[in-house]
């Protein structure tokens, strides 16, 4: 049984995040999203709870994936997964440069621990969760963007419910 990872803040997740996900699921038999509970260098908009349960209800209708929350490393998060695999999402240039430093990191780190870069859909190459949380925050529509459950969550966060 091949197992992968598909780790990240997920802050929120968005369209292109679920497109990843799903699409990595057609290839493993078994798919961990990972949320990352408190990531070093970014400041997060909603809980870790809240994070799992938006990323989860998204991909309710997909058996071969659930949702952990996680801290440390992601090759260690894969070796208590028992996954072999890390999936990482790739859009348009900037990405590359991050993925692959990254990548190169947890080969050193984890020599046994693939990773995995799944090219993402034209529609979403331009889809980042800051830039979401601030047209979201400016009242413009993302409603193509992220899931409607999500939508819902952020308007809530901005009106202050």
């Amino acid at each position: 049984m091949t197992r992968a990872i598909y780790p990240g803040s997920f802050d929120p997740a968005h369209n292109g995040h679920i497109d990843i996900a799903r699409r990595a699921a057609r290839v493993f038999d078994e798919l961990v999203i990972a949320i990352y509970k408190s990531p070093p260098t970014k400041s997060l908009m909603f809980s870790t709870e809240e994070r799992v349960d938006m990323f989860a209800e998204s991909v309710k209708d997909v058996p071969n994936i659930s949702v952990v929350p996680f801290t440390g490393l992601a090759p260690k998060v894969a070796r208590d997964n028992g996954a072999s695999f890390i999936v990482r999402g790739l859009r348009a240039g900037f990405d590359f440069e991050l993925e692959f430093e990254m990548a190169l990191m947890w080969r050193h780190i984890a020599p046994d621990i693939d990773v995995v870069c799944i090219m993402s859909s034209l529609e979403y190459q331009f889809v980042y969760s800051s830039r979401i949380k601030e047209v979201a925050a400016l009242g413009a529509d993302i409603s193509e963007l992220v899931p409607p459950h999500v939508e819902k969550a952020l308007k809530n966060r901005f009106n202050g419910r």
